[in-house]
């Protein structure tokens, strides 16, 4: 007897903007209409969507192995867990398997998932097209993201590297631009470095347009000048004559 492949959607939540306390959008795996994260942890949120989706996402079956975490707690990992799922083309078939929570020797209670591949493929790009649950802010984010992660030579130039462009509910009506000098390498090489972060309030005017003005005013000048540290080494900052921690600017979308 033939066994039915398994249904995949992915579902995307947003909470009430302005909420401090839930403050995660999730994309959480729904199978065969089970959300089969809450069956086994609540500890934490599921993966924001930009982690889990897009061209690049982590999710695409391939004949090697790949392990993906799909939720982790709200204070670590270490602390109280994730969930992992190994993900793997099997011929016709994607196959969930390899359910593990790094801190739960007991292991994860969550069966082997078989889905159709063509469904499986089809879904990831339905989740991975639909921006229509973004706020404008968010919206900002990812579009000036695109757009600066496109700019390399921009950063070179002032030995800077792009950490994020982020938009969160708590704070509705801003973005963040986080990046390092001289680039996240350092840290872990225990060389100075420094963070630095830019706050941008979000207009009313078409959120492509606030992203195009903003591309255009941070890569006019040394990025530094716009940003305020946010982190590092004091002592880096000093050196370099940075205000620690700096002022944080924060001018309109419509620069």
């Amino acid at each position: 007897m033939t066994t039915e492949p398994h249904l995949l959607s992915l579902r995307l939540v947003v909470p009430p903007l302005g909420d401090r306390v839930a403050t995660a959008v999730e994309c959480r795996p729904i199978v065969d209409g089970r959300d089969v994260l809450a069956e086994v942890f609540d500890e934490g949120p599921a993966v924001d969507p930009r982690d889990l989706l897009g061209p690049e996402t982590p999710l695409l079956a391939t004949d090697t192995p790949r392990e993906v975490r799909l939720a982790e707690a709200g204070c670590t990992e270490a602390c109280c867990g994730a969930i992992y799922v190994t993900v793997r083309r099997d011929g016709p078939h994607v196959v969930w398997d390899g359910w593990r929570n790094p801190v739960d020797a007991e292991g994860v209670d969550l069966p082997e998932f078989r889905f159709d591949a063509a469904q499986y493929a089809a879904e990831l790009r339905r989740a991975g097209a639909d921006h229509s649950w973004e706020w404008p802010a968010r919206t900002v984010a990812r579009l000036l993201a695109e757009r600066l992660r496109e700019r390399t030579e921009w950063l070179t130039a002032w030995e800077c590297e792009l950490q994020d462009v982020s938009a969160w509910p708590w704070e509705p009506d801003r973005i963040n631009v986080l990046f390092f000098h001289p680039g996240r390498a350092a840290i872990s090489e225990d060389r100075p470095w420094l963070q630095f972060k830019l706050t941008v309030l979000i207009s009313a005017d078409r959120p492509a347009d606030q992203a195009e003005a903003l591309e255009a005013h941070l890569t006019a000048e040394d990025p530094r000048e716009v940003a305020g540290v946010c982190g590092g080494s004091k002592k880096f900052a000093d050196q370099l004559g940075y205000p620690w921690p700096g002022p944080r600017r924060r001018p309109r979308g419509s620069v």
